[in-house]
């Protein structure tokens, strides 16, 4: 049973309803993506997504795709694009629970198959924590899938605390997935915006959840970071150097790298060399197989770079499917 706990549903009737409630919000967000993206980047993200519509939306295709994959179980939530996080507190929830009500659906045709994970409106702390439920208790799915950051909320944001402390009790999963970087024209051309932005997007939010000790008040927390977590496990030496001389960075109980072997890290990594790092780092028990499906900034075959990275046989096994299902093994509460 080999499970991929990194794929993507596109909801195109959300967008829509998005647009039609908030036009002027949506006008801005787009002005924000070509400042970040670069008209040349967006033109070739709209052609590729086209093209892969089906893959994004229909149950059978996804299925097809997963069988030519090898891959059994997919862990699917909304494309990050569905994450709105300049929206105000009515639209942000309704967006939230409605694609926790259409992710549901999609799964739902293939319950077997598939597992889905929900929104919550991260930018709004104080309707956090009833998303969740809608997305946990009501709608069955395994957990929820947040961003990296939104407006002026970081991860380390104190008003953050309730939201920990009840996906903790729920046992609930937190699939961390940047969309956007705060470098915004920085990384306008070379598609800059995605191959440097997200990995430093996923470096510092986690850098935010290890300093400020949420791991420490919240031990129980299932945190899985997309694409390997970025920069951090690679330069997670600095961080246990920061740690060690400097006053400010030293809120969490423990050396950052201790803190690797907490969370749990998907395998859109692009590179053998780097996967076998990442079992180093974090341990054989933190990496699960991912794909960012079906965009193509991920894995084609992302069995066969696990089969491939020269890791032992129980190491792999684990990876591909033990790993992934442990995760889910904590009952959620009626």
């Amino acid at each position: 049973m080999t499970i991929d706990v990194h794929a993507h549903l596109l909801l195109p009737a959300v967008q829509a309803e998005v647009q039609r409630r908030d036009p002027e919000g949506v006008a801005e967000a787009a002005a924000l993506e070509l400042t970040r993206n670069g008209g040349e980047s967006l033109a070739a993200s709209g052609a590729m997504i086209g093209a892969r519509i089906p893959k994004l939306t229909a149950v059978e295709a996804r299925l097809a795709a997963m069988d030519e994959q090898g891959v059994d179980t997919q862990w699917v939530s909304a494309s990050p694009n569905h994450f709105y996080p300049w929206a105000g507190a009515s639209l942000a929830v309704w967006t939230a629970t409605e694609a926790n009500r259409l992710i549901a659906e999609h799964v739902g045709a293939a319950p077997e198959r598939l597992v889905g994970l929900g929104l919550v409106p991260l930018q709004h702390p104080d309707r956090i924590v009833e998303c969740l439920d809608d997305a946990v208790v009501a709608r069955g799915l395994a957990g929820v899938e947040i961003s990296s950051f939104a407006g002026d909320v970081e991860l380390s944001d104190e008003r953050l605390e309730p939201f920990w402390a009840r996906a903790a009790e729920l046992g609930a999963v937190i699939f961390l997935h940047p969309f956007g970087c705060s470098l915004d024209e920085r990384l306008d051309r070379f598609y800059l915006s995605n191959t440097v932005g997200q990995p430093t997007e996923n470096a510092v939010a986690l850098s935010h959840l290890i300093f400020a000790g949420v791991l420490d008040r919240h031990p129980d927390l299932k945190i899985v970071a997309a694409h390997g977590g970025g920069y951090l496990p690679f330069a997670i030496g600095r961080s246990d150097r920061a740690w060690n001389v400097r006053p400010e960075a030293q809120r969490c109980a423990h050396a950052p790298s201790s803190y690797l072997k907490k969370m749990w890290f998907d395998t859109v990594v692009h590179d053998p060399v780097a996967l076998r790092h990442l079992v180093e780092v974090a341990g054989a028990s933190q990496v699960v197989l991912g794909s960012d499906f079906p965009f193509d900034m991920g894995l084609d075959d992302p069995v066969s770079l696990v089969r491939g990275a020269g890791l032992p046989t129980e190491v792999t096994e684990r990876i591909l499917t033990g790993n992934a299902e442990a995760l889910l093994h904590t009952k959620v509460p009626a």
